[in-house]
């Protein structure tokens, strides 16, 4: 197979899951469900970047609003361009994950975790707060996993015709 053409149905599929993301979190607060039975919720955060065209006519937006307003890159979706990158935001009990997604090969860059622990007590494992760090890091990645997933199903299924209709009117409207 041609990498070329599975870079771009990848990178489509990335658009279409952020697209549907930032729809379906502009429109109510969605609880999605860890194994254990723990909720969480998703936001798009205030930057994403929407892009356009080919070559030389490419060209992107990106809005970075601390307001939340993402007008300007809404916009963009109206006149053909696909989201590229957008900044996630998973909160779970009193704590916050914020990441940036790329749609072109799901790279995740700028992960914040919660805090970790900075108290030093006596007896403590050396290797403890590296441990809860990387614990904090695959949380982050299950819960991406548990949305992805959640998403594959439904663009997967017959519903996903009704849903893409309803994105569409979500962009012009």
């Amino acid at each position: 197979m041609d990498l070329s053409l599975v870079e771009r149905e990848n990178t489509l599929l990335g658009q279409d899951f952020l697209t549907w993301l930032w729809y379906k979190t502009d429109n109510e607060t969605i609880l999605f469900q860890l194994p254990d039975k723990r909720t969480f919720t998703l936001h798009m955060e205030q930057k994403v970047s929407v892009q356009g065209g080919e070559g030389e006519t490419k060209s992107t937006t990106t809005v970075s609003n601390p307001g939340g307003e993402l007008t300007e890159a809404k916009t963009g979706l109206g006149i053909g361009k696909k989201v590229s990158k957008a900044q996630l935001l998973f909160a779970m009990d009193q704590d916050d994950w914020l990441v940036t997604v790329t749609s072109s090969d799901f790279g995740l860059s700028g992960l914040k975790t919660p805090k970790v622990s900075s108290k030093d007590e006596e007896g403590d494992d050396p290797d403890a707060k590296f441990l809860e760090k990387m614990f904090l890091v695959e949380r982050c990645l299950e819960m991406l996993d548990i949305v992805f997933t959640q998403f594959l199903t439904l663009r997967m299924s017959k519903e996903w015709k009704e849903e893409a209709a309803r994105v569409k009117l979500w962009i012009g409207g």
